[in-house]
Parts: structure tokens; C-alpha cells; sequence
């Protein structure tokens, strides 16, 4: 009884050993079905995600560069006009130009306008009210950009 039952045990490793190839070849064919990749389908959606994504990014990119021009923008004309104000009250009159700011150290710079990018801005003259003889001055410093403001005014006009 001892060899038979050792023999059903040899025989019954044996068929063991059979099926062990049999489970290993099903295991590493799933892994290779599932190691080949991704479908065209999943692409295409992880890819429309990131576009969609990446023109959000975009959307929001193009106002916070836009909102940084403005801002600068409307520094600059503020800080333009101060300096005009400060030099009527120090010297008695209005400058000429803004290279007179530049020359009398009011200004560093004229500031570059950023959205012309160029230091083309507009000066208003005006009567002079502290001169006696009705002379002109510059009283007003606007830009000179095309296009409207975010707050639906011309930059021109700011």
C-alpha cells in the first residue's frame, strides 16, 4: 500500500506538474494582453482632458497678462501726473514735456507704455494757472494704446 500510495502521489505531482504550465501560460498571456498598452479610445479621452485642461490654463493666463498691463498702465499714468502736479508746485509752472520730469529728476524714465511698448504717450497741454501771461503746460499725460480697458474704456481715455 505504501507503493501504491506513492505512486498516486508521483502521479498526482504529475498532473500537478501538468497543470502548472497550464495556469503559468494562461497568467503571463493576461499579462501580456494587459502589458501591451493602452486603447485608442483611452488616449483619445486622457488627450481631449489635457487640451481641455491646457486652454483653460490659457483662458486664464491671457486675463491675469492682461489685468498685469492694465495695472501697470494705470500706474504709470498716476505716477505721470503726480510728478506734473509735483513740479507745478515747485517750480510755479508746468512742464514743457515729459523730458522736463526726466531732466529735473522727477522721473527716473519716462515709463514705457505696455501695451504700445514704446514711450509714446500723449501729453494734453493746458493754460498754465499759476503763469500770468496765459502760458501752456502740460496738465495731462493719456496713453497712446488702441483697444478698450477690461472696465470697457478706451486706454486712450484712462
Amino acid at each position: 500500500m505504501a507503493i501504491g500510495s506513492g505512486q498516486m502521489a508521483v502521479g498526482a505531482a504529475r498532473r500537478g506538474a501538468r497543470r502548472l504550465p497550464d495556469a503559468y501560460s494562461r497568467l503571463s498571456a493576461a499579462r501580456s494582453r494587459g502589458a501591451r498598452g493602452f486603447t485608442l479610445l483611452e488616449l483619445m479621452i486622457v488627450i481631449s482632458i489635457l487640451v481641455i485642461l491646457a486652454l483653460i490654463a490659457m483662458a486664464q493666463y491671457n486675463k491675469t497678462v492682461l489685468a498685469a498691463k492694465e495695472a501697470t498702465l494705470r500706474e504709470d499714468l498716476h505716477v505721470m501726473r503726480k510728478m506734473i502736479d509735483q513740479y507745478a508746485a515747485d517750480k510755479g509752472k508746468l512742464p514743457q514735456s515729459l523730458d522736463d520730469l526726466r531732466s529735473a529728476g522727477y522721473i527716473h524714465d519716462i515709463p514705457i507704455d505696455p501695451f504700445t511698448e514704446q514711450a509714446d504717450w500723449q501729453p494734453e497741454p493746458g493754460e498754465d494757472p499759476g503763469s500770468t501771461s496765459g502760458e501752456q503746460g502740460i496738465v495731462n499725460v493719456r496713453s497712446n494704446a488702441d483697444g478698450t480697458g477690461s472696465d470697457g474704456t478706451p486706454y486712450n481715455q484712462w
